[in-house]
Formats: structure tokens, C-alpha cells, sequence
């Protein structure tokens, strides 16, 4: 687990620069940021996993496209820990003044990009393919990035800033649609994999904790 983790400060020394301009020194601190077991905030340009508190599944996805309504990358819910294609990268919404190491607000619009695709977690109106809910992809890339990507962070809770292990919802801002999973399996290209979806209602099976990955560390106002 140790060296996965310095395995993901490598890669955001390597490549996290291109949005932030991110030093060196910011992510070197970012390994020890993940495992020291005190309360860690998320910040941009942070790299975690999101975990469904009701299934422990965790926010996945891969170069495989639904069958079905979009046709876009197709996103579930993981079973395993230990793996690479669970992991997100936390983007600001384009335009505003926000950077790397900045914290999170609740009611603040944020991103995720999959790591290993670069696309960006994205809803839309289309048909869920197991539930008929609001169909959740990946879609865009590096230069490629629209409003179906946008979703408003709510913390669960007397929190005011983004931490590891705290209960939030994802809201999608264009469709209303909370983020979503459930025990419903798929039995084929994603055998034992859940469907993730969109709900507009707040249900319990819509709340997620950020739980492993790389946090770096707050930037530090001067």
C-alpha cells in the first residue's frame, strides 16, 4: 500500500502540473499527507477514491462504453480496493480563481477527472442501463470539458470544508440528479461491478466518503 502511494506522488510530480502549476516540494508532502491518520482535508489536485458509505463500493471506470443509452465511458461501482481505476482527480470548475492545494467548500461546483482516462465524471439525461435512472459516464478529456461535468459538493454534517472520511453528496447541476449507487449488479461487461446512477431524490444510497489516495496539502494563504 506504501509504495502505491508514493507510486501516485510520482505521478502528480509528473503530470498534475498542467492545470496548477504544481512544485515539487507540494508534491513530495503529498504521500505523507494520505497516511499519517490525522484529519486531512481534500484540496485541488488531490487524487482519492470515493467510496459508497452503504456498499463500501468504490467510483470506477474504464476504456469500456456502455451498450446503451450514451454510449460513453462507462462508470460503476468497484468492489476491490487495490485498483488503479478507481482513482479521481479533484478539478475546480474552469474560470473561477481556485488552484492546487486550495480547500473545498460545501455548496462549491468541483470536478472529477478519472485518473487513468483523463475523462471527466459526467450526467446527462440518458437511461441508466440497469435502474433507468440518470445515466452517470465519463466523457471529455484534457481540452474537452462542459457543464455536464459540474457537480455541487454538499458535506453531510456541521462541516464547512471537504475532509477524508466525511459523509457528502454529489449533486449534478444539470439534471439535479444526487449521485448514486445500489446493490443492483451487471453480469456481463462489468460482471459483479454496481450500477452508478443519478437520482433526484436524497436517499441514504447516495452518500460517498473520500477514503484512499494522495491528498496534498493545504496551500498555505500568505
Amino acid at each position: 500500500m506504501a509504495l502505491g502511494f508514493f507510486g501516485l506522488a510520482l505521478f502528480l510530480f509528473l503530470t498534475l502540473d498542467s492545470d496548477f502549476g504544481a512544485s515539487p516540494s507540494a508534491s513530495a508532502s503529498a504521500s505523507a499527507a494520505s497516511s499519517e491518520g490525522v484529519e486531512v482535508q481534500i484540496t485541488y489536485g488531490s487524487v482519492i477514491k470515493l467510496m459508497h458509505e452503504k456498499t463500501k463500493f468504490r467510483l470506477h471506470s474504464h476504456d469500456v462504453p456502455y451498450g446503451s443509452g450514451s454510449g460513453q465511458q462507462s462508470v460503476t461501482g468497484f468492489p476491490n480496493v487495490d485498483d488503479s481505476n478507481s482513482y479521481w482527480i479533484v478539478r475546480p470548475e474552469p474560470g473561477t480563481s481556485a488552484k492546487q492545494g486550495d480547500t473545498i467548500k460545501s455548496g462549491t461546483i468541483i470536478r472529477l477527472q478519472h485518473m487513468r482516462t483523463r475523462k471527466w465524471l459526467h450526467s446527462h439525461l440518458h437511461a441508466s442501463p440497469i435502474s433507468g435512472n440518470l445515466e452517470v459516464s465519463c466523457f471529455g478529456g484534457e481540452t474537452e470539458s462542459d457543464t455536464g461535468d459540474y457537480w455541487r459538493l454538499f458535506i453531510e454534517g456541521s462541516g464547512k470544508t471537504w475532509k477524508q472520511d466525511q459523509r457528502i453528496r454529489l449533486q449534478h447541476v444539470d439534471t439535479g440528479g444526487y449521485l448514486h449507487s445500489h446493490d443492483k449488479k451487471y453480469s456481463r461487461i462489468a460482471g459483479g461491478q454496481q450500477e452508478v446512477c443519478g437520482v433526484r431524490e436524497k436517499r441514504a444510497d447516495n452518500v460517498w466518503l473520500a477514503a484512499e489516495g494522495v491528498y496534498l496539502p493545504v496551500t498555505e494563504t500568505k
